[in-house]
């Protein structure tokens, strides 16, 4: 049975840094595919960072340079590391994995909320 639970989140100044975690079971997780989404309410939910099989990341636009996504195969935990955090940085962010890095999401963490303030 495939879980996940985020952690780590919280409210902070812009320019800020943050970083979150997200514990995973039930997933093979030295070959995973697991990204970080995140939603406004009243906004469809977004793709921020994901990494495939290989450990190849990808990044929203708006996060490119701010965020990195990793994962720590120690612990099985994948982390978003969040730097120079802004106003529209807030939302509820998800954990997220898949079967095969073909396919859509399958499995989502129950989301954790982060609150930048100006």
């Amino acid at each position: 049975q495939v879980q996940l639970v985020e952690s780590g989140g919280a409210s902070v100044q812009a320019g800020g840094s943050l970083t979150l975690s997200c514990a995973a079971s039930g997933v093979p997780f030295n070959r995973a595919c697991m990204g970080w989404f995140r939603q406004v309410p009243g906004k469809e939910r977004e793709g921020v960072a994901s990494s495939d099989s290989s450990d190849r990341t990808n990044y929203a636009d708006s996060v490119k340079g701010r965020f990195t996504i990793s994962k720590d195969k120690s612990s099985n935990e994948l982390l978003l590391q969040m730097n120079s955090l802004k106003p529209e940085d807030t939302a509820v962010y998800y954990c997220a994995a898949r079967r095969s890095c073909l396919s859509t999401y399958n499995f989502w963490g129950q989301g954790i909320q982060v609150t930048v303030s100006s």
